[in-house]
């Protein structure tokens, strides 16, 4: 028969526990039983005045609001006070009885402006700590990428920036007007004025891909230990910002934050440059990172066929001749030959064009990792190698797609570096605290598993396999 429910019947007196309306799978609970935030207080101390003012957000349950919103994809202050007035797992993980009033949402971003983004980053290393000491971090391999944040700013807000180009081209003039000759070679193309955002300066023009549109983005910086999906460092610059050039950086940090010394490290070809090369040759870190395409004209000799000899600081030209160091730049050293010897070289149609007088090689700090590097490609990577440059792809690129789709990082919340960094630590942190929840509390999908294995396996085997799960959890 059709069953009818009486909505109008209330009840007076609620007994028990909010607790025992919460789901025990719930990813709230499960996470409440392995987060310590117990040492946040002392932490934040020093932003609080002792003896005056009223009482402010116990810390604890002000982070603990927070990263229940990150939990549900709520990154909105309004909307997160909103969905815990009536949202018992929300009240419970934060703290808060039916009884109490919850804070306005409003001071959630005055403790923002207090804390800082170091406080905040405190939280995520802390849950990097906890992955560690619970075996979840390998310290083998570890996976570095970069994406785009798109930045909360509108069109309207972007408009050219003036201000640098004519106080640039004024002292162009007035050193013309001097007398002074101009260093460098004449700009030959026209100037393309710099776009900024008067809403959020922090953000830069870019794009992922040359066919996408330039969008207000930041970048986020991101190191992924190989074993569970760990983030084990995690970074924001403006979107400008080149990723290639923070891969020393990055595991620099790694190393502070996690005290571990990574024996490879896997990147796309976005960070293929020498200097990155040489310097994890030097530490004594494999490198797994496919060398860019060699760029070279089909009509000119290509760069491979002069050779470098880094113990004599010297190239040979496929004539024979000799080009020594002249320039340095930033990313290495330009070797130039004779004039002389380029005058008269029978393979000058095919090395330099009429105009030119002499070739120069640019020799880039780190050359002869990178040549190493080409050639361990060329012969072709091992199958371990290619399977580790596999888990690259849904490792670290997967956790940039976990945090846009789950957990609203999809788009800044807010305006400036600093408020950025803080949503992408608070997202690096819950993304860590699913992965603990997941190794050491399994859920109800686990725990049905476990009971297909004690019917199939019997005692004996449910035993050897419970044995050696809890190893692994140990």
């Amino acid at each position: 028969m059709i069953g009818k429910q009486n909505r109008n019947k209330q009840s007076l007196f609620i007994v028990g526990d909010i607790q025992q309306f919460i789901p025990n799978d719930h990813i709230l609970r499960r996470v409440d039983r392995i987060l310590d935030l117990t040492w946040l207080r002392e932490e934040v101390r020093e932003n609080y005045c002792e003896d005056n003012g009223r009482p402010g957000i116990d810390p604890e349950a002000a982070v603990r609001l927070m990263l229940a919103g990150f939990f549900h994809g709520i990154v909105y202050d309004r909307k997160l006070m909103r969905e815990a007035q009536v949202n018992l797992a929300i009240r419970w993980f934060a703290g808060f009885s039916m009884q109490t009033t919850l804070p306005h949402h409003s001071s959630l971003t005055r403790i923002r402006q207090r804390w800082g983004d170091e406080k905040f980053k405190k939280v995520f290393e802390r849950t990097v700590k906890t992955c560690i000491d619970k075996g979840l971090v390998s310290g083998e391999t570890v996976h570095i990428d970069a994406t785009l944040i798109r930045a909360d700013v509108s069109w309207e807000s972007i408009t050219t920036q003036h201000a640098e180009t004519v106080l640039t081209e004024n002292e162009q003039e007035k050193e013309d007007s001097e007398g002074k000759r101009a260093k460098g070679r004449p700009r030959t193309r026209e100037h393309h004025p710099k776009k900024i955002s008067t809403t959020d300066p922090d953000a830069t023009m870019v794009t992922s891909k040359k066919n996408f549109q330039l969008e207000p983005s930041y970048k986020q910086h991101t190191a992924v230990d190989d074993k569970a999906g760990v983030i084990v460092d995690i970074a924001v610059t403006t979107g400008e910002a080149s990723e290639g050039q923070r891969l020393v950086q990055t595991i620099e940090s790694i190393q502070e934050t996690t005290g571990l010394q990574y024996r490879q490290v896997t990147a796309d070809a976005g960070y293929a440059h020498g200097r990155n090369y040489g310097a994890l040759e030097k530490r004594g870190i494999g490198a797994i990172i496919p060398p860019q395409r060699e760029r070279s004209k089909e009509s000119k000799i290509p760069i491979r066929r002069f050779k470098y000899d880094g113990k004599n600081r010297i190239v040979k030209c496929p004539a024979g001749k000799l080009l020594r160091p002249k320039t340095q730049r930033t990313n290495g050293w330009v070797y130039t030959p004779a004039t002389c010897d380029c005058r008269g070289c029978a393979l000058r149609a095919r090395c330099l064009p009429e105009s030119a007088r002499v070739r120069s090689i640019l020799i880039v700090d780190g050359y002869e990792a990178l040549l190493r590097a080409r050639r361990e490609k060329l012969r072709g990577w091992d199958a371990e190698t290619q399977r580790m440059y596999n888990h690259h792809r849904f490792r670290v690129e997967g956790v940039h797609g976990e945090a846009k789709t789950q957990h609203g990082l999809r788009r800044a919340v807010r305006r400036g570096l600093a408020n950025v960094a803080i949503q992408v630590y608070l997202t690096a942190a819950v993304i860590n605290l699913k992965r603990l929840a997941k190794a050491l509390l399994p859920g109800p999908d686990s725990l049905n598993y476990a009971y297909f294995l004690f019917i199939i396996l019997g005692l004996d085997g449910w035993g050897v396999f419970f044995s050696e799960t809890m190893l692994k959890l140990e």
